[in-house]
């Protein structure tokens, strides 16, 4: 798992950019067989985010989400776009966070009629547990202009089928009617990232804003006016959602990095004053005082440069897969540019690639120990 990253997925350009307008330096990642993704922080925060665009349907979706999976092994994958209301039950403009998920197009035809053989998938329990301490604390409504109403957030069903539903009479209407009538929400890509998700073992959150009535009602005008407003409120809370969930990931990671390095060999480079607890201490350079007695500063470079062979021969023992090793030397070499720039800003790139990458390789005890003594380190330095 990427602990500090999550995946976020959008059917439009206009959904995919009402996130994108929350991420900063992102960077063109591209999947082996051409799918593009965009790799960047969320604002203000150490959160990473992986965007993609899916384009409409339930399996463009679904192989897109596990494609994502695949590619970054993200802590959640959050799906974020635009819905239609059902029953008048929501306004438009708020967002609907799904329970559970419908494919509602599940059925078999007999000599009496169309019977449902419906397909759910229920969210996973700490992204709705999460979703709805948020909802409650209401700090996701921030970006929202003033002078509009404040956006509500709604837990309950979404219905995900292949059709663009319009109409409070037509067969199909009646259809959802009679056999999903708790469903808040109907769209049409919820469905498949969902079973992507359980097939791969990764959570699910389905995040949309009400852009219509999906009664007859919607129009080009009208989707002009409110698929923005929507889009960009369930972008608003799928971006805050994320970085809550790489918030609650990174004790959890450092209790799991301490737990493994418990009986372990330790290869350690400290500076200042030190004390070591630890069953073996091997290739440890200590020196007890304020500094070495040869330099009053650390070789970053030099400790840069180990980590990256010591990342190399855990790529080549099997213990780092081929899409974090990349993500992993790309956060290397941003450390080594930052290292030779002489800006003011320098140590701050240099300490938050750091940082990434020791979420990036969290599992590997060894590496990650000596990147956190590298952070100290650059800290320590004026």
């Amino acid at each position: 798992m990427t602990r500090d990253l999550v995946v976020m997925l959008t059917a439009l350009n206009l959904e995919y950019e009402a996130v994108r307008s929350n991420v900063v330096d992102p960077q063109i990642h591209v999947h082996e067989r051409g799918t593009r993704f965009e790799v960047g922080t969320v604002q203000g925060t150490e959160c990473r985010v992986a965007l993609g665009l899916t384009g409409k349907g339930n399996q463009s979706a679904a192989v897109l989400a596990e494609r994502a999976i695949q590619q970054f092994s993200p802590v959640a994958v959050l799906f974020v776009g635009v819905a239609g209301a059902l029953w008048d039950a929501t306004p438009l403009g708020d967002v609907v966070v799904a329970t559970h998920v419908y494919a509602y197009h599940g059925g078999t035809s007999e000599d009496d009629g169309l019977k449902a053989r419906p397909r759910v998938w229920e969210a996973a329990h700490e992204l709705h547990q999460l979703a709805s301490h948020l909802a409650r604390v209401g700090d996701w409504t921030h970006s929202v202009p003033s002078g509009t109403r404040v956006p509500k957030v709604h837990f309950g069903a979404i219905a995900a089928g292949e059709i663009v539903q319009n109409s409070r009479i037509s067969y199909e209407a009646n259809w959802i009617r009679n056999h999903y009538n708790d469903a808040l929400a109907i769209e049409m890509e919820g469905a498949g990232v969902a079973q992507a998700g359980h097939l791969n073992g990764s959570p699910v959150a389905i995040v949309r804003g009400i852009s219509d009535r999906a009664d007859g009602t919607k129009t080009t005008c009208q989707d002009n006016s409110w698929q923005p407003r929507a889009a960009a409120n369930a972008a608003a809370f799928a971006v805050r959602l994320a970085e809550e969930l790489i918030k609650e990931r990174e004790p959890t990671a450092m209790r799991e990095h301490n737990d493994a390095c418990n009986d372990r060999t330790v290869s350690n480079i400290n500076y200042g004053q030190t004390a070591i607890q630890a069953g073996t201490v091997t290739g440890s350079t200590v020196w007890m005082g304020v500094a070495s007695p040869t330099s009053a500063a650390p070789d970053l470079a030099a400790e840069l440069a180990a980590i990256r062979g010591h990342l190399m021969r855990e790529r080549t023992a099997g213990n780092v897969d081929d899409a974090t090793y990349a993500a992993a030397e790309a956060e290397l070499d941003i450390a080594s540019k930052a290292l030779k720039d002489d800006a003011p800003e320098s140590k701050g790139t240099f300490v938050l690639a750091l940082k990434r990458l020791r979420g990036l390789i969290a599992d590997v005890a060894d590496v990650a120990s000596r990147i956190a003594t590298l952070i100290a380190a650059a800290n320590g330095l004026s």
